[in-house]
């Protein structure tokens, strides 16, 4: 019998030199088996995610595309709604929209915009997923919240999927995780970067036993919807290696991990095919996490072996 949360890959990319070179990735992750095309929200070397996504679909058959994840302080949620709903209608149902309360400090920086506490950032995130399901629902909406106003503003166009498309809510921290079990489709359960920036704490905090935590909280905040929600994790380093411990100890300074902390890392592929396939098994059955995303055509490639053996099983 197929375990009850089936393997399904996601690859993440920031851009591409032209439109024939991002449609030969959308098509090539599509022909490697991955699931889902993901394009992230930040300032800079990238494309935009709303006309990245829907060219990604336009140049393939059934891949699925998504954001990973839009930072809710860049856009007011009405705006992402209108333009989100309009992907999920152009791709023909195969958007996943990923939300999140932005974490980037240089984005904040150099672009001007208020980078608030964190707490202030969740408490507008949280008003703008009401809102944006407000609007994908039928007819109109209104919303009286600290952050955000909407009047009797029925939301157009409506998207493909019913009652939207599955929404991503991911992160690190025990707020956002519990968000996340009460209103997301898909929970990303990632490393928290307090800082504003990918540094040692953030690595420390992907650890083993403090996943097991994470998922703790949203199984808590979950409860009886948690066996229908998909857990999804983003790799950060992917290492097909026959020399699995000499690779191991000399990675794992980077990562501020003694070779044994990053051999158990759940965001860390480093081994052989074989070895990297039955991590991930096991990385299921200890997690539930069953959506794994690289980033990059590099890792595309190299982890096509792993997608071919365990997707969709």
């Amino acid at each position: 019998m197929p375990h009850p949360r089936r393997f399904r890959f996601g690859v993440q990319f920031d851009t591409a030199p032209s439109s024939a070179a991002w449609a030969d990735l959308a098509r090539e992750a599509e022909d490697l088996g991955y699931s889902t095309l993901f394009v992230p929200d930040h300032f800079g070397d990238q494309l935009a995610p709303a006309p990245a996504l829907v060219a990604a679909a336009d140049a393939t058959r059934n891949l699925r595309v998504g954001t990973l994840v839009l930072d809710n302080d860049y856009k007011h949620p009405v705006v992402t709604a209108k333009e989100m709903a309009s992907v999920d209608v152009l791709s023909d149902g195969r958007l996943e929209l990923g939300l999140g309360a932005g974490w980037m400090a240089t984005d904040y920086q150099q672009s001007g915009i208020p980078m608030d506490s964190a707490a202030e950032r969740v408490d507008r995130l949280e008003e703008g997923i009401a809102v944006i399901k407000g609007l994908f629902a039928p007819g109109p909406f209104s919303f009286a919240g600290k952050h955000y106003q909407v009047a009797d503003l029925d939301g157009q166009p409506k998207p493909r999927q019913a009652p939207h498309p599955p929404l991503i809510i991911g992160g690190g921290g025990p707020r956002v995780l519990a968000l996340a079990g009460r209103e997301a489709d898909i929970v990303g359960i990632n490393p928290a970067i307090r800082s504003g920036r990918v540094d040692r704490a953030t690595a420390h905090d992907g650890a083993a036993e403090v996943t097991d935590r994470k998922l703790g909280w949203v199984r808590a905040a979950a409860g009886d919807r948690y066996d229908d929600l998909e857990l999804q994790m983003l790799i950060f380093l992917c290492a097909v290696t026959d020399d699995r411990d000499g690779t191991l100890a000399s990675v794992a300074p980077l990562f501020g991990l003694e070779p044994e902390g990053l051999a158990a890392y759940p965001h860390a592929w480093v081994g052989s095919i074989e070895q990297i396939a039955e991590d991930l098994e096991a990385g299921r059955e200890r997690w539930d996490v069953s959506y794994l995303v690289v980033q990059g055509a590099d890792n595309m490639r190299s982890m096509a072996p792993v997608v071919a053996r365990l997707a969709g099983g």
